[in-house]
Formats: structure tokens, sequence, C-alpha cells
């Protein structure tokens, strides 16, 4: 039996709006993911060291607070310094479409902004994903 897709939905930073989040972590849970909820004010390295714990295949960053171009890229540098590069990372929340190329060129696979449809996100996991 195959094992479900592992995703951590994780909020970087101070930013204390977690519906957005909440949202994603339910629609993927009905897609079939196991999802981990990391809770509101995470560090970079709280969310490496949990995606690392759990033993991911996703880390999904959700943020509000415009600390998006620090945040995203520090998440993704630890990953590679823990030989974990193999994890897809994303991003969400309200982050300007001037920002976004910043962050693919940092390793965020993608970035998805309000409104998008739950299952474009579903879609793009499936699509992406590196199994394990």
């Amino acid at each position: 039996m195959k094992r479900k897709i592992r995703v951590l939905v994780a909020k970087p930073g101070l930013d204390g709006h977690d519906r957005g989040a909440k949202v994603i972590a339910r629609a993927l849970r009905d897609a079939g993911m196991e999802v981990i909820y990391t809770g509101l004010r995470q560090t970079p390295e709280q969310i490496v060291q949990a995606a690392l714990q759990e033993d991911v295949d996703v880390v999904a960053l959700s943020i509000l607070s415009g600390a998006h171009n620090h945040l995203f890229p520090r998440v993704v540098e630890l990953l590679k310094e823990n030989k974990a590069e193999d994890i897809l990372v994303f991003g969400g929340g309200v982050i300007p479409e001037d920002d976004i190329p910043f962050l693919k060129s940092k390793g965020i696979a993608e970035v998805f902004g309000p409104g998008t449809p739950t299952s474009v996100t579903v879609d793009f996991i499936k699509a992406n994903i590196k199994r394990k």
C-alpha cells in the first residue's frame, strides 16, 4: 500500500492569522493527504525540525505579515543544510506578485494567493511530489 502524501502546514513569523492555513490543511486532508499543522508563530528552524521529524513530502508555508522574502527562503536553505532538498516547498498568503519571481528563484516551488481554489493546490502537490 502506498504511503499517503505527508504535508506540513506552517505559519512562519509573527503572523497571527491562520484561517487560510486551516482551510488548506482541511482541503489537503479531505484530498487524502496526511496533514501536520504546526500552529502559529513558528521560526524557520522549528518548521524544518518538524518537517524532518515528521518525514514529510511537502512543506506548505502560509504568511500574511510581509516577511515572506526572508522567512520562505530561510526554510528552503535549512532544508538543504539538512539534506532534505527533496521536500517540496510552496507558499501562500498575501504576497505581492512582484515578489513571486524572487521566491521561486530561492526554491519556493509555487506561490498561491488569496482566492486560489484549494483544488489547484491539491493538483499542484500531486503533480510535483517526489515520493519517498
